[in-house]
């Protein structure tokens, strides 16, 4: 290991050499490319850094613990960096630990409300408001991409891109059924009730990362419609893609073109086809994955809202907060850290028994 950080280390300083030189920025695709590799690089390296001073710092205090004088104050600064070392050594071990290629890319979630009705629509527009508001947060950009709304102002489904640094490596854990508990807007006899909604997050995919054949894909035009069957425009610009071997069905119909439409039905196909397609892969090579806490299935229930006791919990982790107005209100953070770190615990634990 330590081998091969020297060696990042070593490639870290050649990049900022390369960056320092000033014939380097008449090429700025080169420079883009460094800067990228760069950013990557910096916490790896920082962490080596770090810990080969804490090294130092152990010998020299080791040295110094016979001495009559300095000892004491060499006996605590030799604790410290023996435990400086061991959170440096975890720490670096995570930061080497394979990057998931998704994860820098933008995002396509997918809300559907489940079993409850209505009330099951409200939830779903709530997930989608509190997924908007966390992106507004992170200064993210959202795009409604599908929409089909109730009448009382709930969400059937609806899907919408986010667009932002990072955005998958933090919402990739969203995946799954979400399960709620309240007295709903619709029940006049104040009794709890239990809905459910489907959310389904997907890397937004290049062509270059996912081929479609034209001549799998029939392609629908229709007329967009807002709920109660409202039309929203008087011509056939929304448009339905349907992937033929697959029997997978993709609508589009917030753009003002059919073109528009079109090219968004497009990437939202071949998002969810790529997806399916790891996910298949994945599942092949070992059983094991299935325990793991970021497979995302959307079959399991991930997380229960319960609004009479403030209360949410994360059943992958055994995480309970009891701040759920806050959370619906976009403050997903600690929920997603303590998502992305069991997940690393896992990973971390799975490659050592390798």
């Amino acid at each position: 290991m330590q081998d091969k950080l020297k060696a990042l280390d070593l490639r870290f300083a050649n990049i900022e050499a390369q960056l320092g030189a000033g014939e380097t920025y008449g090429d700025p695709a080169l420079v883009a490319k460094l800067n990228k590799e760069q950013r990557e690089l910096e916490p790896v390296v920082t962490a080596w850094r770090a810990y080969c001073k804490a090294r130092q710092d152990l010998a020299g205090a080791e040295a110094l613990l016979s001495d009559p004088e300095l000892g004491e104050m060499a006996r605590e600064e030799f604790q410290q960096a023996k435990e400086d070392l061991a959170r440096l050594e975890n720490e670096i071990r995570i930061l080497l630990l394979p990057r998931d290629p998704n994860d820098d890319k933008n995002v396509i979630v997918e809300i559907r409300a489940g079993v409850g009705g209505e009330e099951a629509a409200l939830f779903a527009h709530s997930l989608f408001r509190m997924y908007s508001m966390y992106a507004d947060s992170r200064r993210w950009k959202v795009e409604v991409d599908a929409l089909n709304e109730t009448e009382l102002g709930g969400v059937k489904e609806i899907c919408f891109t986010i667009q932002g640094d990072g955005a998958y490596s933090r919402l990739k854990f969203e995946s799954g059924v979400h399960r709620v508990q309240r007295v709903p807007e619709t029940e006049s006899g104040g009794r709890i009730h239990t809905s459910t909604a489907t959310v389904a997050v997907l890397p937004e995919v290049d062509e270059v990362d996912f081929e479609l054949n034209p001549a799998d894909i029939e392609m629908q035009v229709f007329r967009s419609s807002g709920a109660g069957g409202q039309h929203v425009n008087k011509t056939s610009s929304a448009v339905r893609l349907i992937h033929k071997p697959t029997g997978t069905v993709v609508e589009c119909q917030q753009e003002r073109s059919q073109f528009q439409n079109r090219d968004k039905a497009m990437q939202i196909l071949r998002s969810r086809l790529y997806e399916e397609k790891v996910r298949e892969q994945e599942e092949s090579l070992t059983a094991e994955r299935r325990s793991q806490v970021g497979t995302g299935m959307r079959n399991e229930r991930i997380r229960t809202y319960n609004f009479p006791q403030g209360r949410l919990t994360d059943h992958r982790i055994g995480l309970t907060l009891y701040k759920l107005e806050n959370v619906m209100n976009g403050d997903l953070d600690e929920i997603i850290d303590g998502l992305i770190t069991a997940d690393q615990a896992e990973r971390l634990k799975n490659s050592r028994d390798e």
